[in-house]
């Protein structure tokens, strides 16, 4: 079986032969504290309701693996007696609910959702970007473009934000590894307002950017010839 295909299993994307490569939610890590570099990371709210929404648009028949208890809040007792050992964390069913009216927001924008249904859905490709092996998923693949979901708190202030959660710099992985321009397909959380954002020249650049330094991160500490011991490195920096 190919890369490619193993990396369409999740397991495989995620915790199989995905681990020989980096990926864009490893460029904050890199920059930030390279020492949490391949830590997995507790699961927290955001992340579960991004999973449910993109799995609601792209992968409906797939079984939603996040618990969802029926509970009032976090600090319920029936919400702490529902959590196991195999299940730590939970949606909320009023959680669950506001992902679907995301989701319907979504499909009852005729061009917005034509650009959902008109693409091929996870789509793995991997590539070398600055001497690093690279892996992306994308969450649709269009005959001109390449298509990500995204939420948001505040749609009028997502390209701002798009900056401060890195999709710069996933829009220039996937622009590199897929060879189309990456388009931003987005629901505002708060009014389901949505939105279609395209990428310009200077986006991508920084998106560049941050890569290269990231990139020059990796080689250090873990590339196939490190010059510098993880365990050796702090923070430098100026007041």
């Amino acid at each position: 079986m190919s890369v490619l295909n193993k990396l369409k299993n999740d397991k495989e994307y995620y915790h199989g032969i995905g681990k020989e490569y980096v990926s864009n939610s490893d460029i904050s890590t890199l920059l930030t504290n390279p020492k949490l570099f391949g830590v997995s990371r507790p699961d927290n709210i955001n992340f579960a309701k991004g999973r449910l929404f993109h799995q609601m648009l792209l992968e409906p028949e797939k079984p939603f693996e996040t618990l969802i208890v029926d509970a009032s809040s976090r600090n319920t007792k029936k919400y702490k007696e529902a959590l196991t050992e195999e299940h730590p964390f939970a949606m909320l069913t009023k959680e669950v609910d506001e992902v679907k009216a995301m989701v319907k927001a979504a499909e009852e924008n005729f061009d917005f959702y034509t650009n959902i249904m008109d693409s091929e859905h996870e789509v793995p490709a991997v590539g070398e970007l600055f001497g690093v092996p690279f892996k992306g998923k994308a969450d649709m693949v269009g005959e001109f473009d390449v298509f990500d979901l995204k939420t948001t708190r505040n749609i009028h202030e997502f390209k701002w934000s798009a900056r401060r959660y890195n999709y710069d710099s996933q829009a220039y992985i996937y622009q590199e590894l897929f060879g189309k321009p990456m388009v931003f397909l987005c629901v505002c959380k708060e009014t389901l307002q949505t939105g279609l954002f395209t990428c310009t020249e200077n986006f991508i650049d920084g998106g560049r950017e941050k890569v290269e330094r990231a990139c020059e991160v990796y080689r250090k500490f873990f590339g196939d010839n490190p010059t510098e011991d993880i365990h050796s490195y702090y923070l430098k920096d100026v007041l």
